[in-house]
């Protein structure tokens, strides 16, 4: 009891804060069987928001911000013996990815769940897909030996083989610089590009030999390329073409791919090492952070809108976010093993994932602010 009055009217103001608390009741985070229906709910979390009555509030008093939804993770099942090695969510909602061991290009629908594959002819196993400025999926394909653009509306098939003489490239990843040319990497050792005004394919010998991996464009234009074998990323002179190698501090780390954030810094996913790396060419200096774990693999390399760093790690079979500003990491632990997630792209609110070890995409549907 209150005998006091004001201790009475603390009473009164602890009750209606409580009142004032939402709870909402937790939902299922993982769809027990597959159906369209159910790919289109979205999984859900625990929250308990609180909120100050508003007539209780009082100029230059403090209030209580609603605390952001915890990150969701949803799997959505693609046709068995796919593989699906890259995926690229599309600006009208659907998701391409590259089933490498069917030789197609499938298509999400995360609305309904549902998937189509397109034939991207005989040989094809096709490894990296992007979205272009001009929202067509494009492929390097390293059965074909080519770069393949499929037509979104047709799924007309156009395919670039690499010049004579080039011998198997095995073609890796894409990206476009500034000018609107397509960059692209081979393993056994090249880069190239493709310039789209005349159709015309060129091929390049890179530092060091074999290795060229992941490749990323930066927001004014420029591009970098990791080389796995080689252990360096490299930035690409348009004009020259020359690739500059840039060592990262660690020996034989294993560049596997690479990323830039809003700044124009490349951040690196450090495949023998554990570690995520970052450059930054303005001051030419490196940093690099161990992914937490006994075992860390970091795969693949993504940084969001808002300058957080993803990355796969094989050694926990989890998504991994990392925050530079707080130097912090967050684990999500996939539902599905092994899911040996190989490249990762989003979109605002969205990181996206090819499982290829058990034919299924992933997503992490987060809070934007």
């Amino acid at each position: 009891m209150c005998f006091k009055p004001w201790k009475l009217l603390g009473c009164i103001l602890g009750m209606m804060l409580l009142a004032g608390c939402n709870y909402n009741p937790p939902a299922a985070t993982q769809e027990a069987a597959f159906s369209p229906a159910a790919a289109s709910r979205l999984a859900t979390t625990l929250s308990i928001t609180a909120t100050i009555p508003s007539e209780m509030t009082t100029p230059g008093a403090a209030t209580v911000e609603p605390a952001p939804s915890a990150p969701t993770i949803q799997e959505y099942p693609v046709p068995r013996g796919a593989h699906p090695h890259d995926v690229a969510p599309a600006p009208d909602g659907s998701v391409w990815y590259t089933a490498q061991g069917s030789g197609e290009l499938g298509r999400l629908d995360p609305e309904t769940g549902k998937t189509r594959h397109i034939p991207l002819g005989s040989g094809s196993a096709p490894h990296g897909v992007i979205v272009g400025p001009d929202g067509v999926p494009w492929v390097t394909d390293s059965g074909l030996n080519a770069v393949v653009r499929v037509d979104p509306v047709t799924e007309a098939v156009q395919v670039f083989p690499l010049p004579p003489g080039s011998g198997n490239a095995n073609l890796n990843t894409a990206t476009f610089d500034g000018g609107g040319v397509l960059w692209f990497t081979g393993q056994s050792g090249i880069y190239g590009r493709l310039d789209l005004t005349g159709g015309k394919v060129e091929v390049f010998d890179a530092p060091n030999g074999r290795g060229p991996y992941g490749i990323a464009t930066t927001p004014l234009g420029d591009v970098y390329f990791a080389s796995l074998a080689g252990s360096y990323i490299a930035h690409i002179d348009l004009k020259s073409r020359e690739a500059t190698v840039l060592e990262p501090p660690t020996p034989d780390q294993g560049a596997r791919r690479v990323w830039s954030d809003s700044q124009g810094r490349q951040w690196v996913s450090e495949w023998n090492a554990g570690q995520v790396a970052m450059y930054d060419p303005t001051s030419n200096q490196w940093h690099e952070w161990r992914l937490p774990g006994e075992h860390p693999q970091p795969y693949a390399v993504y940084v969001d809108e808002r300058d957080q760093v993803w990355l796969s790690d094989f050694g926990a079979n989890a998504l991994v976010r990392f925050n530079p500003q707080q130097e912090t990491f967050e684990v999500y632990v996939l539902p599905s093993a092994p899911a040996n997630v190989r490249q990762i792209l989003g979109r605002p609110g969205e990181v996206w994932g090819a499982e290829s070890g058990v034919d299924q995409l992933v997503v992490v549907r987060y809070n934007q602010r």
